[in-house]
Order: C-alpha cells, then structure tokens, then sequence
C-alpha cells in the first residue's frame, strides 16, 4: 500500500509517518506533498489511493486539493486531519466526498490510539470515521445557532463574496424573492439583530453584520472563501451573459 502524507508541517509529518507504520504494517511506501497542489501531482503521478490530508496550507488547502483528487479518482481514500473542527470545514467535505468512497476527519489532538482507529478504519476497512470530539464541536454549534440549510449557506457564501440579491438569484437559480427570504433566515439564524445595547433606530448593515457572525460562529472560515472565490471566477467566465441580464 502506498500513502501520500500531505502536511506542511515537518513535524507533524514525521508524527503522521510514524503512526502509519505502527498502524498500517503493510504500507510500503510513504510520500509527503508539503502542500495541495504538490498533494495533487503526486497523487496524480502515482495514482495514488489513500491520502492523509492537512486542512490549512497556503499552497491550495486540503478541501481544494482533496475535490482535485476526488473528481479524478472517486474511489480514493482520505484522512483529513486538522486543528480545527470548524462547521466551515465539514460542510466542504461533505459538499465534495463521492459517494464510492470512504473519508475521515480526525483532530490533531486525538490520541495516538484514536489515531491508528482512523487510519485503520478509513484505509482498511473503508468506513467513514469522523473524531468524536468534531461531533461534540457540531453538537456545541447547532445549540448556539439554528443549522443552516445548503441553500442558505450558499446564499450565504455568495453575499460573503460581495454578489447583489440579483446575481445571487441567477447563479443559484432561484427567484429574487426566494434569495431575499433566505437572507431574512440567515439574519434570523446568526442572530443579526441581538444587539441588546444598540438603539432600536441605529442604523446596522446586516449583510456585513451577518458575514461577521457566521465567522465568529465559524460557519464559514479562510478556506471556504477562498474556495468559494475560485468556484465564483470560473462561473464569472462561463456565465457573462446572464450575468448582463440581471443588471
């Protein structure tokens, strides 16, 4: 069995090395990407089909990466294993993970044992293995605030990027009332108007008071707009018409 290791941390790399030796006796073969886009060739170039895959590196994080290696071989298996837990990073997983495969997600502060679990269970046994600690973070944001729905956290998104209520109606094809209810949802949801300290007249930018709850809540992070950013260039490109029209 070959492993691609893709960690820009040399440390953690060399942690991550020798924790698939003890848990994986039969790996033959361990290679180490520093970042997404050199995790990307590597897989590429030795087809590879079981990656462990850092979640924050500044060349191309893991959710890219990991949707790069996805759409060329669905089947592949990966342990992405991060600091963090933010709701940001598990809705972008699951928006990608095809259904023909097994994942992982695992926090850097999990046990050695918890560890080798994971790297058994996603790599041997191709089961779906998400760190306990991740479900308690999950269980801590839906009492904080109200889940979103896909279509709001794509709405979401968009407004993150700047886009009008017209543009986000065409790229997600819904009427410009049924964005502007979502909006209303959003506002509702992260709390927008909890301002017990401010004036009932005080005038407050809700789109931009909106963006910064869910940063703070972590419903959205660093990662997912930059990703979202990338998605939004290429439909610029391809959609420059209709985008004319809703002018």
């Amino acid at each position: 069995m070959k492993v691609l290791l893709v960690e820009d941390d040399q440390f953690h790399a060399g942690y991550l090395s020798e924790a698939l030796q003890l848990a994986l006796p039969d790996v033959e073969d361990i290679l180490h990407a520093t970042n997404g886009l050199e995790g990307e060739q590597l897989a590429r170039r030795h087809s590879i089909q079981s990656v462990v895959m850092d979640l924050q590196m500044k060349e191309r994080n893991g959710i890219d990466a990991a949707r790069t290696i996805w759409r060329e071989r669905p089947q592949t298996r990966i342990l992405f294993w991060s600091n963090y837990s933010d709701e940001a990073y598990l809705r972008g997983i699951a928006r990608i993970v095809p259904q023909e495969t097994s994942y992982g997600y695992v926090l850097k502060t999990a046990t050695q044992e918890r560890l080798h679990l994971a790297l058994r269970g996603v790599f041997l046994e191709s089961q779906i293995v998400v760190d306990q600690e991740i479900h308690r973070v999950q269980q801590r944001h839906i009492r904080t605030h109200d889940t979103l729905t896909d279509s709001e956290y794509a709405v979401l998104l968009d407004m993150a990027l700047g886009l009008s209520d017209k543009v986000i109606a065409v790229r997600q094809g819904l009427s410009l009332r049924t964005v502007q209810n979502r909006l209303l949802s959003l506002y509702d949801k992260l709390g927008v108007d909890n301002l017990e300290t401010v004036p009932a007249d005080f005038a407050i930018n809700k789109r931009t008071r909106a963006i910064t709850r869910a940063l703070n809540l972590r419903a959205i992070n660093a990662e997912s707009l930059e990703s979202a950013e990338r998605d939004l260039q290429k439909w610029l490109d391809s959609h420059t018409e209709q985008i004319e029209k809703a002018r």
